[in-house]
């Protein structure tokens, strides 16, 4: 049997000045779940992926663009970034998220 753990999100990731951090927790054919940080006024950006990806945000306030259209999300929000649709993000301030991407069509 594998050793199961029980962590905190907010203790699995900390922020870097001027930096965008990411952490890998699974990582497997059929998807990822990766945690991120975000310092202010960093981001990600405009890209897309062939698969629906799901943000949860465990930590301060971003704006995700998708499709040309702006979100802010902010601590235990979630957005749902639709397959094939460009995306970005940026940082309001100081922000973590989780995301989740399912590979199965």
């Amino acid at each position: 049997m594998k050793k199961v753990e029980v962590t905190n999100l907010d203790e699995m990731l900390d922020y870097q000045e001027g930096s965008v951090v990411s952490r890998a927790l699974i990582n497997k054919n059929e998807g990822t779940v990766t945690l991120f940080s975000f310092d202010k006024d960093e981001g990600l950006s405009e890209h897309s992926t062939p698969f629906d990806a799901l943000v949860y945000v465990f930590d301060g306030k971003a704006k995700i663009t998708i499709s040309k259209i702006d979100h802010v999300v902010e601590k235990g929000q979630m957005i749902i970034m639709p397959a094939n649709d460009p995306h970005a993000l940026k940082a309001l301030e100081k922000f973590k998220m989780m995301l989740i991407m399912i590979k199965a069509k």
